[in-house]
This record gives C-alpha cells, sequence and structure tokens, in this order.
C-alpha cells in the first residue's frame, strides 16, 4: 500500500517536527484551538521553503460553514494567494444553511485553485445533512480528497461509514480533465488519530490517507508522527 500520512501544522515548530517524523504532506492552519483558520502568508511561505508538499486551509473565520457572499470572496482571494506562494493544494468547503453541499461557493473556489492544485474537501462534510448524496457532489466538483471523521467525534468512532464512504467511491464513474487531482476522489479518515489506533482506522476501513496532527505539549511531535507511519507500514504493508 502506499501510505500518506498528512500533518496539520498551526505553527513552525509542529512543521519542523511532522518533517522530522516524516510526513508525507503538510496541512497548513493556523488557530487549531478553533479548528483551524487560514495561515498567514509567511507562514504559507515558510512551509512552502521547506520542501514538503504543503495544502492550505480556506477558512476566513472559526464557527459554522455556511458563509456570505464576501466571506466567499475572501476565500478565492486566499486560494489565490495560496496558488502565487507555491502551495500544492487547498482545503475547502461550504455549507448551505440547510446542511447541504453549497455548489456555487465551492465551484468558485475548485476553479480559482486552478487545475494544478488539489483540493481537499474538510470536515464541513462531517455536518453535512446527506454524506451520500454529499459525497457525489464533492467528486463531481472536482475534489481529490474528502477529509473526514465519518460524521463521528473522531476517525475510529467513525469506522462504519469511513469505510462505507472508501467503497462507494469505487463505484464513482472517473472524472475527465482533473488535472494533477487525478479521475476519482479519495477518503482521508481525520480526527483522533493516534499512534495507536491509526493502523486499525486503515485496515478497517480501506482507506489509504491518514489526516491528523499528532501534538504533544501543544504542538505536532516527531516520534509520534514516526509510530503512525511505522505501526500501519507494519500492519498494513
Amino acid at each position: 500500500m502506499n501510505f500518506k500520512l498528512e500533518i496539520c501544522c498551526a505553527d513552525p515548530h509542529s512543521l519542523r517536527a511532522a518533517i522530522a517524523g516524516g510526513a508525507h504532506r503538510i496541512e497548513l492552519c493556523q488557530a487549531l484551538n478553533v479548528d483551524g483558520i487560514t495561515p498567514s502568508a509567511g507562514m504559507i511561505q515558510l512551509a512552502v521553503n521547506s520542501g514538503i508538499d504543503v495544502h492550505v486551509l480556506i477558512r476566513p473565520r472559526e464557527g459554522d460553514f455556511v458563509y456570505s457572499e464576501d466571506e466567499v470572496d475572501c476565500m478565492i482571494y486566499d486560494i489565490k494567494m495560496a496558488r502565487k506562494l507555491g502551495a500544492k493544494g487547498v482545503v475547502i468547503g461550504a455549507l448551505t444553511p440547510e446542511g447541504d453541499i453549497d455548489i456555487q461557493a465551492c465551484h468558485r473556489m475548485v476553479e480559482a485553485a486552478g487545475n494544478k492544485m488539489h483540493i481537499t474537501f474538510h470536515r464541513a462534510f462531517d455536518v453535512c445533512r446527506n454524506p451520500e448524496e454529499a459525497l457525489l457532489e464533492i467528486h463531481a466538483l472536482g475534489c481529490d480528497r474528502l477529509l473526514t471523521s465519518g460524521q463521528a467525534p473522531t476517525a475510529e468512532e467513525g469506522i462504519p461509514l469511513l469505510k462505507k464512504l472508501v467503497a462507494e467511491t469505487k463505484t464513482l464513474e472517473p472524472r475527465e480533465g482533473s488535472g494533477v487531482r487525478g479521475s476519482k476522489l479519495r477518503i482521508m479518515p481525520g480526527a483522533g488519530v493516534t499512534p495507536q489506533n491509526a493502523a486499525r482506522i486503515i485496515k478497517e476501513t480501506g482507506a489509504t490517507e491518514l489526516h491528523g496532527s499528532l501534538r504533544k505539549n501543544g504542538y505536532t511531535d516527531a516520534v509520534m508522527v514516526h509510530d503512525v507511519i511505522s505501526r500501519v507500514s507494519s500492519t498494513v504493508g
């Protein structure tokens, strides 16, 4: 299995620890205490200059995922900034007041990213009202990853839905003209991932990627990052 571990980082120390531990990719944000918002241009440039693939969280504020037109405009500008600074991808998401995917807002964000950036749909999915329908819409938008806990507090608790989502992605019709994003959507479990449960999540869901912050004393810990990669590799192969 070509396993990938994405680490969510909000500061330079965590960025360096994630790289030292062997992380394959960084989701860059700030203010993890409110589940993350868009990082500064300086932080994006620092991460890009480190040499690892960087995907930038595009979220203008804490709270829900129902955005005004002005907020969507802000996200469009931030996507263009991230692209200009050399980020490999962006992490997006928006919902309607009813709890469905905001197709119009997300389509604008996908267009702003262009066909040379990877696009992850974030955990706004975990509060949408119809996950099966949302999965099809996210795929049709052109996203190549869906970060989700399986609509549960943690990915370990969400294994039943995660397994179902992974299976459903295998039945999706391949997209045409997807650029770097490939032809199909991939499920990336995240939330509460630890060295102790990572292998179980991968093995039982059939996913090939994981997302976590793996923090100790408030910062990503290089040993924990290495342990996740080692345990998944030795258990799943």
